[in-house]
């Protein structure tokens, strides 16, 4: 567990035997479902967990929020970021029923009381929260209409969509016309994996 504990040095005994139990049980229902690639299952801890987690390196929820995961799949980013903050409410959502079972029984393992999951399309989400966040599903321009109603009229600080990306952004955010900051996780992990890998920031 020594990537984890060298970017997150504060968890506490819990959460690491929480990530080791989600790593175990992910793996497990790879093989069924295949929710990753065999090679990403390899390399699950740096390409997925910390990956999800690198928002919590844009952004610290604050305890009694509401997130949104948005096409979730294998529960990513969710999974993670609910065993980082377990005083927030995570929301988890995919179109894939098979995935979602999955993602319920491992938040259940996990003893995640802070996660529900549904299959459902995020249009069709009527809750409200104070944060989006998501991996790469579609381009910000089709992605972001389907989240812009998701939001609580007062939302918490810092509120919006936090989308997990690659590449060279100018183009698709130019395309999307929203104002967004974008920040490079490799301004925070050394693995070479991050280097072209983006946190975009669409505040509410």
């Amino acid at each position: 567990m020594n990537l984890l504990t060298k970017y997150f040095p504060t968890l506490t005994p819990q959460q690491l035997k929480q990530f080791a139990e989600f790593e175990k049980e992910f793996k497990a229902w790879n093989t069924q479902i295949n929710l990753v690639s065999r090679t990403d299952a390899d390399n699950l801890m740096e390409r997925h967990i910390l990956h999800s987690l690198g928002i919590a390196k844009v952004v610290q929820f604050p305890a009694g929020s509401a997130v949104l995961d948005v096409g979730t799949g294998g529960g990513l980013p969710g999974l993670p970021l609910a065993i980082l903050f377990p005083e927030v409410k995570f929301h988890l959502v995919d179109s894939i029923g098979k995935k979602i079972k999955a993602v319920q029984f491992m938040a259940g393992v996990l003893g995640l009381g802070n996660v529900t999951a549904t299959q459902t399309r995020a249009e069709q989400v009527t809750e409200k929260f104070d944060f989006v966040v998501s991996r790469a599903v579609a381009r910000l321009a089709a992605f972001h209409p389907w989240i812009m109603h998701s939001y609580k009229k007062h939302p918490a600080r810092g509120a919006g969509l936090y989308y997990l990306k690659g590449g060279d952004l100018g183009e698709e955010i130019a395309e999307s016309g929203l104002v967004a900051q974008v920040v490079d996780l490799k301004d925070f992990y050394e693995e070479e994996f991050f280097d072209t890998k983006k946190v975009v920031v669409v505040p509410v």
